[in-house]
């Protein structure tokens, strides 16, 4: 069974704190990773508001460079992938794949070429925004103004389609949402997103968008930020189960996968601490009757469908 998780923070969060990816002190490490028979990850470069108006190219390129520098250092046992044939062979040849991905469109500081040289790099995912606004569009915190894509936006979803890249509305606002539905000619994800008839945040998707995403052929990754899975209380995996529920019993098998948003978040549900937890809620699931096939599809197959269609 190959896992799939579409977002992690890992690689800034260990720059940030001065350590190594082989094994540190944080929700993601080799060392956990290789204990699994294939697991693709899904590296962003986070794009801090504190890095968002000034320099954000600059901080992405240094995240990048964190990667390559962490790679080098263990290619006997992680490969930076590009398309679905790489990710595979990665798997049979029983390394980790690494997808690079980018969190907040910030980081093109307004430029398509930025992007094309992005892509250039590796970077296979742009999440469009973090919470708040940037050329691209509005993100979840400025909703109220009820922007969506701006005309640069546009042209970065269209240029987006072109090279073969996964556009990821995770943390956009609800009209950007749908702004890139309208325009997007490919599948598209939320990296890291649940369901907000269960959690009612901002950062959730509500009924209408997942039905738009299963229609779209896109795929959501459940979030195991507590702020995300339960409004009060402690969050436990039976909490985050409910969102798997949820979503399946609305929009059916195809269209959930994992984006547990590791080394991104403060906290974790009870049972969640840290990537080598993630067997222990596939399990729960079997434990509950769920299909070998469909736990296969939420753990990885999902993800890869949508790999094999849009990445070039």
């Amino acid at each position: 069974m190959i896992i799939v998780d579409a977002h992690c923070d890992t690689i800034t969060a260990i720059m940030e704190k001065g350590e190594e990816f082989y094994k540190n002190t944080g929700h993601i490490d080799l060392v956990r990773l290789k204990k699994y028979d294939g697991f693709v990850q899904f590296f962003a470069a986070f794009i801090s508001p504190a890095h968002a108006k000034m320099g954000a190219l600059r901080r992405a390129a240094d995240i990048i460079d964190k990667l390559y520098r962490e790679i080098e250092a263990n290619k006997d046992d992680i490969l930076l992938c590009g398309n679905y044939n790489e990710v595979i062979s990665a798997a049979e040849r029983g390394k980790v794949a690494a997808v690079l991905t980018i969190e907040g469109g910030d980081a093109l500081e307004g430029s398509l070429s930025a992007l094309r040289m992005l892509y250039k790099l590796g970077v296979r995912a742009l999440t469009l925004t973090w919470n708040y606004r940037n050329q691209i569009a509005d993100g979840v915190a400025d909703a109220c103004t009820g922007g969506g894509l701006t005309p640069f936006g546009k042209e970065v979803i269209a240029e987006m389609n072109g090279l073969g890249m996964l556009v990821d509305v995770s943390h956009l606002s609800e009209a950007g949402f749908w702004d890139v539905l309208n325009i997007s000619t490919a599948p598209i994800i939320a990296s890291h997103s649940n369901a907000k008839k269960i959690c009612n945040h901002r950062r959730n998707l509500t009924d209408e968008q997942l039905l738009a995403l299963k229609k779209n052929g896109g795929v959501t990754g459940i979030n195991l930020c507590p702020d995300f899975v339960l409004s009060d209380g402690k969050a436990s995996i039976e909490h985050v189960i409910k969102h798997i529920e949820h979503i399946i019993s609305l929009t059916g098998e195809d269209t959930l996968g994992l984006g547990a948003d590791y080394d991104g978040i403060d906290t974790t549900p009870e049972g969640l601490e840290g990537v080598q937890c993630i067997n222990s809620l596939l399990n729960e699931l079997l434990k509950l009757n769920y299909s070998e096939t469909l736990v296969s599809k939420i753990a990885g197959q999902n993800f890869l469908r949508v790999i094999k269609n849009v990445l070039k």
